[in-house]
C-alpha cells in the first residue's frame, strides 16, 4: 500500500518526465541550438546580467562550479564570452558576451521563445489557463525561501461563493456532510451581504500565498448586546500555522470594538478542533442538544464569550 507522500512522490515526477519530454529538454541539444540544456542556461545568465563573475552564476542556476567553469571556457574558445579583470577585485573575472555571443544568444530566445509558444498555442483555451496558473504557482512556491505566513483581509468580489464552495467540499470530505449543509453557509453568507451594516458585521479572509486558507464571520444577533461568530472554517493543509487564532481573534476584536457585551456561536460537538480553538479563546458552553442534521445525529453546541471579561 502506498502512501500519501509516495503518491506526492509519483506525482511530482509523473510532471517531470512530460515536462521535459513536451519540451525536448533531454535533446543533446536544445531548440535546435548548438548548446545543451546547461550551456543555453549559462548564456542566458550571461545575457541578462551586467559583467558577471562565474559565482553569480553558479549561485543562480545551483551547478557545479567546475562544470561552469568548462562551459565558460568553451564559450570563450568559440568567441561567444570575454572576460577582464574586476576593478574592484582583481581576483575576480567579469564576463560579457561578443557581439557573436549575443547574437547566438538572439537566435537561441528566438527559437526558444517560438518552442514555448507553439506548444501553447496548440493547447485548447481552458487548458492553456490552466498550465499557465498551475506555472506561476509552480514558480511561487519555488521562489519563496521562507514558509508562508498567514495574514488577513477583508472581503472581495467573489470571496462568499468561495466561502461556501471551500467549506461543502470540505466538510463533505472530512464529515461526509452533503449539499444541504453548503446550502446553510450559502444561505448565511448571502443573509450577511443582504443585511450588512458596517457599524454591527464585519468579516475576515485568512490568505496564505496569494489563496484563500479561511475565514469568519461577526454578524449582530437576535439579543441585544450580543453578536454572533459565524462561517470558521481553515483549509485543512494550512492547519497548525495559527490561522484559526488569528480569526477568532480578530473576531473577538472586533467585536469588543464594537460594543458587544457577548459573542455567541453555534456548532456540533464532533468538530473537535473548532471546539478546542473556542475554549482557548475563553469560550464556555451554554448548551447542547442532540440534533439531526446534514443526514445525521449530531450534538448542536452554544458557546457564548462574555466580552467584558
Amino acid at each position: 500500500m502506498t502512501t500519501q507522500h509516495d503518491q506526492d512522490v509519483a506525482a511530482l515526477r509523473a510532471f517531470n518526465r512530460t515536462y521535459t519530454r513536451r519540451l525536448g529538454l533531454l535533446d543533446a541539444s536544445y531548440d535546435g541550438s548548438p548548446f545543451t540544456l546547461s550551456e543555453a542556461r549559462v548564456l542566458y545568465e550571461l545575457a541578462t546580467r551586467t559583467d558577471p563573475v562565474a559565482a553569480e552564476i553558479v549561485r543562480a542556476l545551483g551547478l557545479d562550479p567546475a562544470q561552469v567553469s568548462r562551459t565558460l571556457k568553451r564559450f570563450t574558445e568559440r568567441g561567444l564570452v570575454t572576460a577582464r579583470e574586476s576593478p574592484a577585485h582583481g581576483r575576480h573575472l567579469l564576463l560579457s558576451l561578443t557581439d557573436e555571443g549575443r547574437a547566438a544568444f538572439a537566435t537561441l530566445e528566438a527559437n526558444t521563445k517560438a518552442s514555448v509558444g507553439q506548444l501553447i498555442d496548440d493547447l485548447h483555451p481552458l487548458r492553456r489557463a490552466r498550465l499557465l496558473e498551475a506555472a506561476r504557482t509552480i514558480n511561487t512556491v519555488f521562489d519563496g525561501d521562507a514558509p508562508p505566513s498567514a495574514s488577513l483581509r477583508g472581503l472581495e468580489p467573489g470571496d462568499l461563493g468561495m466561502v461556501a464552495a471551500r467549506q461543502g467540499v470540505i466538510y463533505a470530505r472530512e464529515y461526509g456532510w452533503g449539499a444541504d449543509h453548503e446550502a446553510l453557509v450559502a444561505e448565511i453568507a448571502a443573509r450577511f451581504h443582504q443585511t450588512f451594516d458596517p457599524a454591527r458585521d464585519d468579516a475576515w479572509i485568512a490568505q496564505a500565498d496569494g489563496r484563500m486558507i479561511g475565514s469568519i464571520f461577526l454578524v449582530r444577533g437576535e439579543t441585544p448586546g450580543a453578536a454572533k461568530l459565524r462561517l470558521l472554517y481553515v483549509e485543512p493543509d494550512a492547519r497548525g500555522m495559527g490561522v484559526g487564532r488569528m480569526l477568532v481573534e480578530a473576531c473577538v476584536a472586533r467585536a469588543k470594538a464594537l460594543g458587544y457585551r457577548r459573542l455567541d456561536l453555534w456548532t456540533v460537538s464532533v468538530l473537535a478542533d473548532a471546539r478546542r480553538l473556542y475554549q482557548r479563546a475563553g469560550f464556555k458552553l451554554a448548551e447542547e442538544t442532540p440534533a439531526r442534521r446534514f443526514d445525521q445525529d449530531l450534538v448542536d453546541q452554544t458557546w457564548s464569550l462574555d466580552l467584558g471579561a
